[in-house]
């Protein structure tokens, strides 16, 4: 599952990013990034896949395993692959392109047990205009939430739940 290109492994943090996928606009230069990966983000390197030096505005937004759901203590969650999620993450990145000012976009998806704080996705954009970065990962978080393509099943203390 997990395929690795040599730019991104990064040797001194021990973290390599499985199946990075890369796709330039090529009218524009824009690029479009996603990532599946079963090992741990590291938010340092994620900001700086980001473009911005002709930009106002860079946002990112990291999702992490809460400690608790409703009334019950989490022990994490398990994600597991349930089809195309590069085709469904490409396709999300291509319509927040199309419906705001957006130069990059980079869209990051964890597989395997997560434990409590650990980083189960990012949505980052990059834009010249801040209300536009901000409804882009507004709106990307919503549909992250809704993704088809991923089974999620939480593990409580004592008990799991899909």
């Amino acid at each position: 599952m997990d395929h690795i290109l040599p730019h991104f492994h990064n040797h001194s943090a021990g973290l390599c990013y499985g199946r990075p996928t890369w796709r330039h606009t090529p009218k524009t230069g824009k690029v479009i990034m996603e990532i599946v990966t079963n090992r741990p983000v590291d938010p340092g390197a994620m900001f700086e896949k980001i473009r911005k030096s002709e930009v106002g505005s860079v946002l990112l937004h990291y999702a992490v395993v809460k400690s608790q759901t409703g009334d019950r203590v989490s022990a994490g969650i398990h994600f597991e692959k349930a089809g195309d999620i590069e085709e469904e993450l490409h396709a999300l990145a291509a319509d927040i392109k199309q419906r705001w000012n957006i130069e990059d976009v980079l869209l990051v998806r964890r597989l395997g047990i997560l434990d409590v704080g650990d980083i189960i996705s990012l949505i980052a954009v990059s834009s010249p205009d801040s209300n536009d970065a901000f409804e882009a990962c507004r709106y990307g978080l919503g549909k992250f939430k809704k993704m088809t393509t991923l089974k999620k099943t939480e593990r409580f203390l004592g008990k799991e739940r899909t």
